[in-house]
């Protein structure tokens, strides 16, 4: 089983949502909202990948903050994740605790999903 991890009222996430339903991927739901997310989780998957991939550098949370709170490292960064978790690169999809997809790319989802 695939977890999906995000928060609703993403339009990247509801398109993620919307071609894993009609491809009858199942997944389980996390809402960083509602759940949040915790240390451990955050430091697990920034061995699997750069605190670069996994922080959305393009998104509002991130362009509202001044650049003197931008992370320049991993621990800033997973301090920043941990307070402000819609600044996690969403849809984060994770199996048996390993990285499968991050964001949303039909021709990735294709190939990992398949």
């Amino acid at each position: 089983m695939y977890r999906l991890y995000a928060i609703p009222n993403c339009d990247t996430v509801k398109k993620a949502r919307l071609w894993l339903d009609q491809h009858q991927v199942g997944y389980q739901f996390h809402d960083y909202k509602k759940q949040g997310i915790d240390r451990a989780t955050l430091t697990h998957w920034l061995t699997q990948r750069p605190w670069e991939d996994l922080v959305n550098r393009a998104g509002t949370t991130w362009k509202k903050r001044p650049d003197a709170e931008k992370p320049t490292d991993a621990d800033g960064a997973i301090e920043l994740m941990l307070d402000k978790p819609s600044v996690i690169r969403r849809p984060l999809i994770e199996a048996d605790g390993q990285i499968v997809a991050l964001g949303f790319k039909p021709d990735v989802y294709e190939a990992v999903f398949s």
